[in-house]
């Protein structure tokens, strides 16, 4: 196996910030009532600004035009994007069922035929694109890979994609209000797009980062779906998809809105992580002075505390210097965020040779977990 290196990181974040304030112009009003939890969300998770793909209150982007740009932000005259090899990307929010994500960035790119890869699920769909680009690179396969997350989730969280449930609600109670499983996502989640560029030699100037290690992990076998989308949750915990419903549910239900179970969610998110962490800490010999910087894929820095007090327990004590995330200013971008983070470290002018970096992405909706371990060279 040849050692691998992140060589180049780039993002692209659509459009302006969008505050807090103007979240609901932007997403609408469902039954144009404004949202009872979008203020409780909004306090909890700390998120000031984000980026959506709307303009006008029209589509600015699609999905793959946004992580193609991010992809192209990677190359120039010094590394042509005609030396890509492989493509592996991810994302929770694919814009249709049909070709996979992989293969529409791919016709968005303009570039010759390469191997595609598509991650499937929510945030760690794009690890797992980085895992197999990392595994290409290092098996000899390949000699320059680019893996990328990217995400659209303000289509999934206008208004009019709840209009047709809110009317059945009408119908049947004076108080049609949005379930908190399925409103409390929409204060959450935005767009933007990251990309890795990976190669078999690190930079002949400036920096790289080696990767060490990437490791991945699910927790379905013990724990019952908590975030989804396109199926209802029953009471016994399992899913009913789209395909086994009458048409007429997929409006009337919502079924195609991304939902959370937030209580599922809160049990359990921290402490299967941090029990994934220990293992690994085992594994590797991972201790917390061979960590210079921690970057954790949050979704709201309501987790901060409750995550530093768990990781303590299990043996890894890190100081909140040592964190870098840029959630508050970005925003929650799903299967993006991780890029996004690398991104603003290694093209910050924070990192030097030797410095070591473990990232930690965690994905609520049937729980995996994936950390990465990188020494910057």
């Amino acid at each position: 196996m040849r050692p691998v290196y992140i060589t180049r990181l780039s993002k692209y974040l659509p459009n302006e910030p969008v505050s807090n304030e103007e979240m609901e112009g932007f997403l609408g009003m469902v039954n144009g009532r404004p949202s009872r939890a979008r203020q409780l969300v909004l306090r909890n998770n700390g998120i000031k600004t984000r980026y959506y793909a709307i303009k006008d209150g029209k589509k600015t982007h699609s999905n793959p035009e946004l992580a193609a740009l991010a992809i192209k932000g990677l190359f120039d005259e010094q590394m042509p994007i005609s030396r890509l090899q492989l493509l592996a990307t991810g994302t929770t929010s694919p814009e249709q069922v049909l070709p996979g994500h992989g293969s529409m960035v791919h016709g968005e790119l303009g570039v010759g035929n390469i191997e595609v890869m598509t991650g499937s699920g929510s945030c760690c769909s794009s690890m797992q694109a980085l895992k197999f680009a990392y595994m290409s690179v290092a098996a000899g396969m390949v000699d320059t890979a680019v893996g990328c997350g990217s995400e659209r989730l303000s289509a999934w969280m206008q208004a009019s994609r709840f209009q047709a449930e809110a009317d059945k609600l009408e119908q049947m109670t004076a108080n049609p209000i949005l379930a908190f499983e399925k409103d409390f996502l929409r204060w959450m989640l935005s767009d933007g797009a990251g990309a890795a560029l990976l190669q078999e030699k690190p930079n002949d100037t400036g920096l790289s980062l080696k990767i060490e290690w990437i490791e991945m992990t699910s927790f379905a076998n013990e724990l019952e779906t908590c975030m989804y989308s396109g199926a209802i949750k029953n009471e016994d915990g399992s899913l009913t998809g789209w395909n086994d419903m009458p048409v007429s549910d997929h409006n009337e239900k919502s079924v195609f809105a991304l939902k959370q179970d937030t209580r599922l969610l809160g049990e359990n998110i921290i402490k299967k992580g941090g029990d994934y962490l220990a293992t690994l800490m085992q594994k590797h010999g991972l201790t917390a002075d061979k960590i210079d910087y921690y970057l954790p894929h949050m979704s709201s820095e309501f987790f901060k505390k409750e995550m530093m007090d768990y990781m303590g327990k299990v043996g890894m004590h890190l100081p909140e210097e040592k964190w870098f995330y840029n959630l508050t200013r970005v925003g929650n971008v799903g299967s993006a965020s991780p890029y996004l983070m690398l991104e603003e470290l290694f093209n910050g002018n924070r990192l030097k040779k030797g410095d070591r970096i473990l990232v930690m992405v965690p994905e609520s909706a049937r729980f995996i977990y994936s950390y990465m371990y990188l020494t910057v060279v």
